[in-house]
């Protein structure tokens, strides 16, 4: 018997008000318990809209998040300087009245030291939205092999010689992050892995191919990662954005 469910697969907008607190907070113009208010009212608003919509299952819109998986890079010490473009370098195409967008990857993009997790990356994302809705609650974790973008040969090597060092690195982290979301509770784990699809597109799968595997071990290594991130967790449903 299969059973069907209805939920959002990726990021809410953010509402304008979000947006500006944001840019308000990190310039000084609002202390961080003004900016909390403003989020935690960004994120119920997210919630009733996935419930009035009818929705079983229902995230907190990724409000807290300045990208999908930048609460990585808030919680964990190691991956450098960086700021929105580290998360949407690459060809944007839109229609007539948006235009097509090139946005180069940062020149000093890349993890500089030994990761390190100073907190726990959705925890208090979980625990918020589970106190506010009767729906299943779903929290999205980037796959390990997206931080590939994070790696690089010229800023990495002095604290991961290889590609592969650092991201068995991240594969520990994400794992205690879900063993953690377990323990609070969760049963609903999204890994977000977009990347995966646009090794299609010749110039993405370049990149890619240069920072050190071929086509045919990128899926074989990512699979072998995300399946580590998610084994073992019996009652958890996993799935899998691309």
């Amino acid at each position: 018997m299969i059973t069907a469910h209805t939920d959002v697969v990726g990021s809410l907008l953010r509402p304008p008000e979000l947006r500006q607190a944001r840019e308000d907070v990190t310039a000084g113009n609002i202390t961080q318990a003004e900016f909390k208010a403003i989020e935690d009212q960004a994120v119920d608003e997210a919630i009733a809209l996935q419930e009035e919509a009818g929705l079983d299952v229902v995230t907190d819109g990724e409000m807290r998040r300045l990208s999908f998986q930048s609460q990585m890079t808030e919680a964990v010490e190691g991956f450098g300087e960086y700021n929105i473009d580290a998360f949407l370098w690459g060809d944007w195409y839109g229609v007539k009245t948006v235009g097509d967008i090139r946005l180069e990857r940062p020149a000093n993009l890349g993890v500089v030291s030994k990761l390190r997790r100073k907190r726990y990356l959705s925890a208090d994302e979980f625990t918020y939205l589970r106190a506010r809705t009767t729906r299943t609650p779903k929290i999205t974790l980037p796959s390990p092999s997206l931080w590939t973008n994070f790696w690089s040969p010229d800023l990495s090597v002095s604290a991961y010689p290889t590609l592969d060092s650092f991201l068995a690195d991240v594969v520990d982290i994400l794992r205690e992050e879900v063993a953690e979301l377990v323990r609070l509770g969760a049963t609903y784990v999204q890994l977000d892995a977009p990347h995966y699809p646009l090794l299609l597109d010749s110039k993405t799968r370049s990149f890619y191919e240069q920072q050190g595997w071929p086509l045919d071990k990128w899926l074989q290594k990512g699979i072998e990662m995300d399946n580590t991130v998610m084994g073992n967790f019996p009652g958890v449903t996993f799935g899998i954005h691309l």
